[in-house]
């Protein structure tokens, strides 16, 4: 079984220090980096009831933090994502970490001025208390058996819970108020949640490629990357580990799924078209074309890296963000379908008027009331985001990308639309990228500027909301 890499098992534990190395000279890097792991041995109570008994995080920081700890900024990741945001392991490593292109000296989140923490969350597969970790009630049952993994009796986590084990770290760091807080995409969520969780913590918040919420497609897609899982004969109930299985052709069929909704049609056709492996059709159902190929090297790399039930884990928390859960008792969801369905209702009342007119006006009055409809949610969804974001006390800066589907420009401008009537200080740019949703994690000049420029700036005394698009 050859899943969840982690070469970080040696270090400390429970450190309150952690250093960066100047071996590794690679210009504009931060250079090689050393992973900690922080203990606490406290209990930990999760939004679902239960209650962990204690936990790790592993932990990387880059930069170092000033007398006053002012200069400290929280790197929050994604989901196949972890504590190692750039830098390198060893001198001999060839691949940086997940957002070095972002996070060095002289870059975006500069090193030389800034303190950067990045921590991998619970639940995860890379070091912090997650299903691969030993679940403690195991430990002393029963002298003959051995301790064993949590694996699936790990409790189900929210992106509020990873904000709450955040908030104790900074704690333990001593940084009272960070910087800014920044994240893309599922990083961008737990970004927005501290900002209403913890709004006296923050001085500004960073919210890139993200959403307010998942609409139903995007719940679909991580039903179906969980079903692929949970139908492998090897998943074992979760129990894989300790059956010497794994269920690697689900990881793969997962990854594959939720890969192609972070691309983007013109951007397959421009990598891929419908170019054949091997020039031409073999009549059978292996790899043909390159797309193909390109698809399961992408699952087959995955399925090497993560574990199966970290990534159930990680879908779920996605599925159940809402930061306006605690300010609305069930606001709606707007999404493209809704809207296609009504337009789709008016041009089928354009088709009718000749032949009925009474049923014309019919399907007429049905079409207003769902558009009605429609746009009373909205005003609900809206006026739930300006409850949540009410006693917020930060700037933001929301970025999106024109061609990301997954989380489309549309839904950061609801977060936008909400912030800006509350008066609250945001900035929002939308950056034209042809990489779809994966284009958060591409140096993209206008993008990268835009995220200096926005930590370095003046802090803004008053709340006056500011709105700009760039492409």
């Amino acid at each position: 079984m050859n899943a969840r890499s982690d070469n970080t098992s040696d270090q400390p534990h429970d450190s309150e220090a952690m250093s960066n190395s100047s071996a590794h000279t690679t210009a504009g890097s931060v250079g090689v980096v050393t992973p900690q792991n922080f203990h606490f041995a406290e209990p930990l109570t999760l939004e679902c009831n239960r209650t962990l008994p204690s936990f790790d995080l592993m932990v990387e920081t880059y930069g170092t933090l000033n007398s006053d700890h002012s200069n400290a900024i929280l790197i929050c990741h994604a989901l196949s994502g972890n504590h190692h945001a750039a830098g390198f392991h060893s001198s001999d490593e060839k691949k940086a970490g997940w957002w070095d292109n972002m996070i060095g000296p002289n870059k975006a989140i500069d090193t030389n001025q800034f303190y950067v923490v990045c921590v991998n969350n619970i639940g995860s597969c890379f070091g912090s208390t997650g299903p691969t970790t030993i679940n403690p009630d195991s430990v002393g049952v029963d002298d003959s058996d051995e301790p064993q993994v949590y694996g699936p009796d790990f409790p189900l986590i929210t992106i509020k819970d990873w904000v709450k084990t955040q908030a104790m770290l900074s704690d333990r760091l001593g940084i009272d108020v960070w910087h800014a807080i920044v994240g893309g995409s599922m990083g961008g969520m737990q970004a927005l949640q501290w900002s209403v969780d913890y709004p006296e913590r923050l001085k500004r918040c960073v919210v890139i490629a993200s959403t307010p919420k998942l609409s139903a497609q995007n719940i679909a897609f991580n039903e179906v990357a969980r079903q692929s899982i949970l139908s492998d004969p090897d998943f074992k109930d979760g129990r894989y580990l300790q059956a010497g299985t794994y269920p690697r052709r689900g990881l793969i069929l997962a990854r594959m799924v939720g890969h192609i909704t972070y691309l983007t049609d013109d951007a397959m056709k421009a990598k891929f078209g419908r170019d054949l492996k091997s020039g031409k059709f073999m009549y059978g159902y292996d790899v043909e074309f390159q797309v193909e190929s390109y698809l399961r090297y992408q699952g087959e790399r995955f399925s090497e890296n993560f574990d199966a039930n970290t990534y159930l884990l990680m879908t779920k928390a996605l599925d159940y963000f809402d930061p306006t859960r605690d300010y609305s008792s069930d606001p709606s969801t707007v999404t493209k379908d809704n809207i296609e369905s009504a337009v789709q209702i008016e041009d089928s009342i354009a088709a009718s008027v000749e032949s009925s007119k009474a049923n014309a006006q019919n399907e007429l009055e049905d079409a207003v009331a769902t558009i009605e409809d429609i746009e009373s949610d909205r005003q609900q969804e809206l006026s739930a985001l300006k409850a949540a974001f009410a006693h917020t006390q930060c700037q933001y800066l929301v970025v999106s990308f024109t061609t990301d589907w997954r989380f489309a420009p549309e839904r950061s401008q609801e977060i936008v639309d909400a912030l800006m009537a509350t008066g609250k200080p945001v900035s929002y740019i939308n950056i034209d990228a042809p990489h779809g949703h994966d284009s958060f994690l591409f140096d993209i000049p206008r993008y990268m500027g835009a995220v200096k420029g926005f930590l370095t700036a003046p802090s803004i005394t008053h709340s006056r909301p500011v709105r700009g698009e760039c492409s």
